[in-house]
């Protein structure tokens, strides 16, 4: 603490507008605030300070490195030196902390690991790890069962021998051994041509779940001591030439010649004849810079979804490119040969796919989101869980009014805000006369639904009464017009099956069901239903955990921004000590600390392994993101050296006029803001040599998609209301839609017309004092009338906003006649608050004191008395063609006539007197103006 009081105490000598010195303000920000709870508290609570460090310890300012140069005789080099080491001090303090508490917790959760298994045992149930323990040990420790299986099962295949755990892999060697005496799976030695095993170590992508390439190996070595044969399969018929030099020319690098918990890599042979078009090609973040002019991650994931399904969009409808399907016949492009590969599918509590899914449904592309977790955060299903919800407790207002406000029954503020002001309550079982005019008789109408659904909740199925909400408010024609109507329809179908499978499973009520979807929401946990049947047309979503095994025609690989490796490892396993440690909580146990480094180059490694199989499920073209005015780091930087060309060709492709793509043109970037640096820095659009590999990548031109398409009512969904085969009904339904949006589209465009300027007072004067058009002549001259009076202080004293605030708080608040105590109390209460210093709170109260003498402030109290005083007033006033708004610090009556008093704290009023001067100036004239009384201004210096 000593340390980051110091550093952040050298922040005031720096450059505000360097980001580096905003770092140490952050520093010095908590050094200050943990110094104002020890004050406040009276000591210090190392547990809570404890916490604070952790939290403190992960913010992103420590990062931060600001400008290059330095100004005056700030010494930036040797405080970063400094920062960088407190930096790394608080790492470690963080790991000890993490380590300590880690087992702690393990304790603490002990007993829900136990109660668990205690519930399976009494339900006579087992998961998954319970089966392959169980049939591990009765392999290994009964004979008499290991002799029957091993003679019952004559042959064993495994496919994908690479995804086998540590249980998986003893159980196969204790089948397949020759000898039903040996229970020790580490010496067993397989029963010729019993044991046939397929394996990809490239492919080990399932850590997570002890999966693992040295147990691969291992298992591989054993095999082989014991007589077994290695055939290797070079040759992959799925992607074209130039894939397959991209991923042998970046992964080679990567995985080199192998290691114990690296597969080495065996390059792929082609079977394949080289594509008719360009078979990989970069594609550009159209818009990756910040407000400061860098690349941010922010930017890139805000822009690249867009780009994305723009491309796609042109892939599918324009480009006329081919692709091949298993009978390697030649077809067009369509949405269904099209899979974004992502890395994750959630980034804390944000869903990655969101932002392709509404990219490509504002382009009306079908899609097939496989296993993604939006489907809570959808509009639709969040209003289905509201009315559910406002069905089972028709007390509660604020449901009640969600669905009454939502998209099933959407009546309007002005119908619901009278309803209330009429009978103040929203309750669908409130009584109501049957006289109601229109407006409020659709309110109770939409209640009595509600209230009937209420009443046979318990005594229907769960999903009888999710139909009949739907069908009262013919919610089925109104979600089909939406831009996402096919998936909204799909996901109410779904919601009704799982209120079906929630009565099966046992939840009797309609409450139970309403907290699980409730749970459910707050978890996230759901995928959105698939409207598409697998084989037919549909951009595929998918993470590459699970696109293993599949291939597609095209692969975009989504998601730039995320991370190649978790920022700390999650666990290490050591079966010889039958050991596993995980972080808990963020808390890392010592076991893990002491193997952070290797299990760090583990992840390394299989990272590795997932770009491979990503990058190899594409047969005839992998598209991939990149920046391109730098490399990015993140799960795609290993293709930098296949996708990138040499920085001294980055303006220089071999031709610009790509064979089958649209005219490209200078720069790669759409959205390029004045800070930024200029387009000679990024790779030019056109044909390039990468410089790994002898393979071309088309780097596009972002210009030529259509970016920043907005959701639409398109074709697609307009069919599905057709009910008429003449089309009357449904046409006369589309003009009157395109009629609505016409007219809501003039009514907004009037709307956004101001129908009057509103300026604060300060602001007013300023620019009445430069001689804007907000001068009046009547208030210039009142202005002139102005009396100016000062109250001398007695020496030195702070100065600034902060005092200055401190100040007028405790003027606008003491009693007039307060004594020293009561001001000083003030002071000390409101200094807080503000975050003032002890100078500063004594000075404030030497101040205010001194002010409560002057003979104005004494009039005040003596008008105060006789309920004639006003503090703190807000007035506003019309000048010309603006209202300006303030308040008033004091003002008090006297013989029928007001005087005004406006507070100044500063050193020197010098240039800004004219501007406070028009200020108190108009506060007296509005105060006139609302009273019809005189009023005199008075500008009282402190």
């Amino acid at each position: 603490m000593v340390e980051i009081e110091a550093l952040g105490a050298r922040a005031a000598a720096g450059d505000p507008d360097d980001y580096f010195t905003r770092s140490l303000l952050e520093i010095a920000r908590f050094a200050h605030e943990t110094r104002r709870n020890e004050e406040i508290a009276g000591s210090r609570d190392y547990d809570g300070l404890e916490a604070e460090l952790i939290r403190f310890c992960r913010g992103k300012h420590w990062r931060w490195t600001g400008f290059n140069r330095t100004t005056g005789t700030f010494p930036k080099a040797e405080l970063r030196a400094r920062r960088d080491a407190l930096a790394a001090a608080l790492g470690k303090f963080v790991d000890a902390a993490g380590a300590d508490l880690a087992p702690q917790l393990r304790d603490e959760l002990w007993p829900v690991v136990e109660r668990y298994d205690e519930l399976k045992q009494r339900a006579g149930r087992l998961d998954f790890l319970d089966l392959l323990l169980i049939t591990r040990d009765l392999l290994r420790d009964d004979t008499a069962v290991r002799r029957e299986l091993q003679e019952r099962f004559t042959h064993v295949f495994v496919d994908e021998f690479q995804d086998t755990d540590p249980l998986q892999a003893e159980i196969l060697l204790l089948l397949a051994a020759d000898d039903a005496m040996v229970s020790d799976w580490t010496v067993a030695t397989p029963r010729p041509g019993k044991l046939f095993l397929v394996g990809d170590p490239k492919q080990s992508i399932y850590r997570f779940r002890r999966a693992d390439v040295a147990l691969y190996e291992e298992v591989k070595r054993r095999l082989v001591a014991r007589g077994a044969a290695v055939e290797h399969l070079t040759v992959s018929f799925r992607a074209v030439p130039e894939i397959q030099e991209a991923v042998n020319a970046a992964l080679a690098l990567r995985m080199g010649d192998g290691s114990p918990s690296q597969a080495a890599y065996v390059p792929l042979e082609p079977a394949r004849a080289a594509a008719p078009q360009p078979a990989i090609v970069a594609l550009p973040v159209p818009a990756p810079y910040g407000d400061f002019g860098s690349i941010v991650d922010f930017r890139i994931e805000r822009s690249l979804p867009d780009a994305v399904a723009a491309f796609v969009e042109w892939l599918v409808q324009a480009s006329g490119w081919t692709v091949t399907e298993r009978s390697e016949a030649r077809v067009a492009i369509a949405p269904r040969h099209v899979c974004l590969l992502f890395r994750r599918f959630r980034s804390f509590d944000r869903d990655v796919t969101r932002d392709y899914v509404r990219a490509l449904e504002a382009r009306h592309l079908p899609h097939v989101l496989v296993g993604g977790s939006s489907f809570h955060e959808r509009e639709e299903v969040e209003a289905i869980r509201n009315a559910l919800a406002a069905i089972e407790r028709p007390d509660d207002d604020l449901s009640v009014f969600a669905t009454l406000r939502g998209p099933f029954f959407a009546l309007g503020d002005g119908a619901l805000l009278a309803f209330r002001e009429r009978f103040s309550s929203l309750h669908p079982f409130r009584r109501l006369p049957d006289d109601l005019p229109p407006q409020l008789a659709e309110v109770a109408d939409a209640l009595a639904v509600l209230r009937d659904l209420h009443r046979g909740r318990n005594r229907r199925p769960l999903a009888d009464t999710i139909t009949r909400l739907l069908a009262a408010t013919r919610a089925h024609a109104g979600l089909a017009i939406w831009p996402t109507g096919e998936q909204a329809l799909a996901n109410v179908t779904r919601l009704v099956d799982l209120a079906r499978r929630a009565e099966r499973a046992g939840v009797t009520s309609f409450r139970a069901f309403v907290e699980r979807l409730a749970e459910d929401a707050e978890r996230g946990d759901a995928s959105d239903a698939p409207i598409l049947e697998e084989g037919t047309g549909g951009v595929r979503i998918m993470t590459v955990h699970r696109a293993k095994g599949l291939e597609f025609p095209v692969v975009v690989l989504a998601d730039v921004t995320a991370n190649e490796t978790p920022v700390e490892p999650t666990r290490t396993t050591d079966p010889a000590r039958a050991l596993c440690a995980m972080r808990i909580a963020g808390c890392s146990p010592p076991e893990l600390l002491e193997r952070r480094a290797i299990e760090s180059e583990h992840e390394r490694e299989e990272a590795a392994r997932i770009l491979y199989v990503a990058t190899t499920r594409a047969r005839d073209l992998l598209v991939v993101p990149v920046v391109g005015d730098e490399r990015r780091e993140g799960w795609l930087s290993a293709l930098a050296p296949v996708v990138y060309p040499a920085d001294d060709r980055r303006r220089q492709p071999e031709t610009r006029n790509v064979p089958q793509c649209p005219s490209f043109g200078l720069d790669s970037v759409v959205e390029r803001p004045e800070r930024a640096p200029g387009r000679e820095r990024g790779v030019a659009p056109g044909l390039h040599r990468p410089e790994l590999g002898n393979h071309g990548v088309v780097w596009w031109d972002p210009h030529v998609l259509r970016l920043n398409v907005e959701e639409s009512v398109g074709l697609r969904q307009q069919r599905l209301l057709e009910a008429d085969e003449a089309e009357v009904a449904s046409e006369r339904g589309i003009h009157a839609h395109e009629a609505w949006q016409a007219e809501r589209a003039r009514v907004r465009a009037a709307a956004v017309v101001p129908a009057m300027t509103v300026a604060t007072a300060s602001s007013w004067a300023v620019s009445a004092v430069a001689g804007g058009t907000a001068a009046s002549g009547t208030i210039a001259a009142s202005a002139d009338d102005v009396a100016v009076e000062s109250i001398a202080a007695a020496g030195a004293r702070p100065h600034g906003a902060r005092f200055g605030t401190l100040v007028h708080t405790v003027l606008a608040t003491v009693d007039l006649d307060a004594d020293g105590a009561a001001i000083a109390r003030l002071a000390t209460l409101n200094a807080r608050l503000v975050g003032a210093s002890s100078d500063e709170r004594d000075a404030a109260t030497a101040t205010a004191a001194h002010a409560l003498t002057h003979p104005l402030l004494r009039r005040a109290a003596a008008a105060a008395r006789q309920g004639r005083c006003r503090r703190e007033v807000p007035v506003a006033l019309r000048v010309d063609d603006v209202l300006v708004e303030g308040v008033v610090d004091l003002a008090f009556c006297e013989d029928e006539c007001w005087t005004v008093v406006d507070f100044k704290t500063d050193v020197e009023l010098g240039s800004r007197l004219a501007e406070y001067r028009r200020q108190v100036a108009l506060y007296a004239r509005a105060i006139a103006a609302a009273t019809g009384q005189p009023a005199t201004a008075v500008l009282l210096r402190l």
